[in-house]
């Protein structure tokens, strides 16, 4: 597509030579894709446009812009998220023939969804990297699809209302898959109801004739069957659901896969009882996709994670056992990691290192206080805490302590760990508890 086209399709001015281009289009200038584009977005700490320059000594045909620079080519356009959006919508409506589009939201669960789902589908699909699931990370997969793509697997995430309806405006899914409402957010949301109400919007959002897949066990998910006209529903109790369930030493399920199509059983790479429900999600979206239940039982079976600091289990030379889950943490995601180590650390000594859950508002004491008080009911060993919001978790009659910085973990568990406990890293991302984690799990 020639540059002058893509100006104006976004509403943009082309500043520079015309020429072919592809609408692939990055956010980082070192990911930049040949003849692609590069996105410059202002930031608080770093502006995109200082990146141009590089982005075109790299290969990219041009960048987009939102305020005049000197290098060339560039197109300059009001707003560069807006002008992504309106890209990728245009994208993918000239691929819609042979493009089925799935879309993923949840208060948890999201991106091992996807990442089942990617081991589901064939291998031309488009899926969503890393957690690229607003309003900059979806366009930035929606660019991808080719000619050859058959699926199209969106991540989508909601910060507000609106988010998803925004998303869903751009590019609705033919099937959107609702996996469970929970307390994440709730400092933006206000009540579990507004949480509801805004991954709602991505059945409201459905393509003409879409189905949505929702999860018979959230009583709150199963509630947007109302809001479309093909539904089917996943999880105990539905026609999609897990049977004869064990778990191996590892923590890792293994199950019958029933549906209405026909059974086959899987054994799940994941650690963790929990990840059932994210691979039934993943089974019916897939079902509905018209893949053969044969296939999707092979695409769940030894799947692990993609994403990291995602359940990650390591066993160190050391003989300690690391269970990385500290990319994000809300008190449900918090609840089923020390369900996880409880189990992993039934022989040996369970050490949990928390960070907060983060952006639950008023609700923030209250949820933490049950986490504490939950890891005391399953007797986990010691516990780690960082910062003054973690702090509140304190486990009664648990071994407990208080760091105010990364520093102070850092010192703590070199101090105290030895061979053959096992640590759970659990928190959410802001709190940056990865980095330690990264350095316990290498």
């Amino acid at each position: 597509m020639k540059l002058s086209r893509i100006a104006h399709i976004v509403g943009g001015e082309l500043l520079g030579a015309d020429a072919e281009a592809s609408v692939e289009t990055v956010i980082d200038s070192r990911e930049t894709p040949q003849r692609g584009l590069f996105a410059a977005l202002p930031g608080e700490r770093v502006d995109g446009h200082e990146f141009v320059t590089t982005a075109l000594d790299a290969g990219a045909a041009a960048a987009l812009v939102s305020r005049p620079i000197e290098a060339r080519p560039v197109i300059l356009v009001d707003d560069v998220p807006r002008a992504m959006g309106v890209l990728a919508a245009h994208h993918v409506a000239t691929h819609r023939e042979h493009l089925t589009v799935i879309a993923v939201t949840g208060s948890m669960g999201k991106t091992t969804t996807k990442d089942l789902l990617e081991g589901i589908l064939p291998e031309r699909s488009v899926v969503t990297a890393k957690s690229y699931n607003n309003e900059l990370g979806m366009p930035v997969t929606a660019l991808r699809v080719t000619d050859s793509t058959p699926y199209l697997v969106l991540e989508m995430g909601a910060d507000k209302r609106g988010d998803l309806d925004y998303l869903t405006s751009l590019v609705a899914p033919d099937i959107a898959v609702v996996l469970a409402v929970g307390s994440a957010h709730l400092e933006k949301f206000g009540d579990v109801e507004a949480v509801a109400d805004a991954k709602a919007e991505l059945v409201r959002g459905l393509a003409p004739g879409g189905t949505a897949v929702l999860n018979a066990a959230d009583p709150r998910v199963a509630a947007m069957a109302t809001l479309a006209r093909s539904v089917l529903f996943f999880g105990e109790g539905s026609g999609i659901r897990a049977e004869n369930v064990s778990l191996d030493d590892s923590d890792r399920a293994s199950f019958e896969l029933i549906t209405p199509a026909g059974s086959a059983r899987v054994s799940l790479g994941l650690v963790g009882a929990h990840h059932i429900t994210n691979a039934l999600a993943a089974a019916a979206a897939a079902l509905t996709a018209g893949i053969s239940v044969t296939q999707i039982a092979a695409g769940l079976t030894g799947r692990t994670a993609l994403s990291p600091h995602r359940m990650n289990l390591v066993e160190r030379p050391d003989g300690v056992l690391v269970i990385d889950d500290s990319y994000n943490a809300n008190p449900q995601s918090m609840s089923a990691g020390i369900d996880v180590l409880a189990r992993l650390g039934r022989d040996r000594r369970t050490i949990a290192v928390l960070g907060p859950m983060l952006e639950l508002g008023e609700a923030s004491e209250s949820e933490h206080r049950a986490i504490g008080e939950k890891i005391a009911t399953l007797g986990i060993d010691v516990v780690h805490l960082l910062g003054e919001t973690a702090a509140t978790i304190a486990p009664p009659g648990v071994e407990t302590h208080v760091h105010q910085d990364l520093d102070g973990v850092r010192a703590a568990l070199a101090e105290q760990v030895r061979s053959g406990d096992v640590i759970l890293f659990k928190s959410s991302n802001g709190a940056r508890l990865h980095e330690v984690a990264d350095e316990w799990a290498s």
